[in-house]
């Protein structure tokens, strides 16, 4: 049975929809509810691929495997927002007017990178399971290198979308960059420096 830190990184990840949920049913949503719920779950799509690709380095920094065992639960949260973040587009307000879909997607350059990106997390959501990690083999990590692409284009989708203040998404941008940066093999004369933290346990006496 599952522990009490699984369930609660689900319902942190579950926070978001409750609280969009919320704001529906109690016309919390202001003046333009469509462009607040676009936004809103194109953010918390962001937040969690960031915080998908942090597993990793906090696994590195700190050697404790307890990270790994959320990152795909954390990877199919992202999923499930930019589904919403897509539908709401898609639904509210295009109106599922085709002709309208394919001429945004073709010459909006922020919504072609957007769809780009929602198109390579489907195949990645797929093959998340643990019967497909077995049957792909070592294509299974090639094929979950795209997530490097993916943020790319979704830190370059909010970049273009953002008219006047590019501050957040720069932000975005940089977090990105620092996660890929603490991905890369450590030095060997970093892995010879003496521990910043004194060493627990018994001394010898």
């Amino acid at each position: 049975m599952r522990d009490r830190l699984w369930y609660g990184v689900f319902l942190c990840g579950l926070a978001p929809f409750l609280w969009l949920v919320f704001l529906v049913v109690s016309d919390g949503l202001g003046a333009n509810p469509i462009e607040r719920i676009t936004h809103f779950t194109g953010d918390w799509q962001l937040n969690l691929l960031l915080t998908t690709l942090a597993m990793t380095p906090l696994r590195r920094l700190t050697r404790k495997n307890v990270f790994i065992r959320f990152r795909r639960m954390l990877g199919l949260f992202a999923f499930f927002y930019v589904c919403l973040h897509f539908s709401t587009w898609l639904v509210l307000d295009q109106f599922f007017d085709w002709d309208d879909i394919v001429r945004d997607i073709a010459k909006r350059p922020f919504i072609t990178v957007g769809f780009t990106a929602f198109l390579l997390l489907i195949p990645m959501a797929v093959t998340s399971t643990k019967k497909m990690v077995q049957r792909l083999g070592p294509y299974w990590r090639k094929l979950h290198s795209c997530i490097y692409v993916i943020g790319t284009l979704g830190i370059i989708h909010y970049l273009w979308l953002v008219k006047a203040d590019k501050l957040v998404p720069i932000i975005y941008g940089s977090i990105f960059v620092l996660l890929l940066v603490l991905r890369l093999p450590v030095p060997q004369w970093l892995k010879d420096l003496p521990p910043l933290l004194p060493q627990t346990g018994n001394q010898p006496g």
